[in-house]
């Protein structure tokens, strides 16, 4: 039991959105500049193929909104609900 707990804390605290609107754009941004550069062959070989991962990890954490750095971290960039 013991075990279970754990790990559903792990997954709680890896899977809690963690980032904010802002930073989700600027991800998808860079992605999509990356691909660009790509695209039009301005980057090619090693490079074009180490970019165009890290652009599919920003575009996956932006579509889930939870960086498993900004995690391992205790960083948040999402605003907190305000209480009114």
């Amino acid at each position: 039991m013991v075990h279970i707990c754990i790990v559903n804390h792990l997954y709680y605290y890896i899977m809690t959105q963690n980032m904010g609107t802002i930073d989700k754009a600027i991800r998808i941004v860079v992605a999509l500049i990356i691909i660009a550069l790509y695209l039009f062959k301005v980057i090619s070989g090693t490079l074009a193929i180490v970019l165009l991962v890290i652009a599919g990890i920003f575009v996956l954490t932006s579509f889930i909104g939870v960086c498993p750095i900004y995690s391992l971290l205790g960083i948040s960039t999402k605003k907190k609900p305000s209480t009114q």
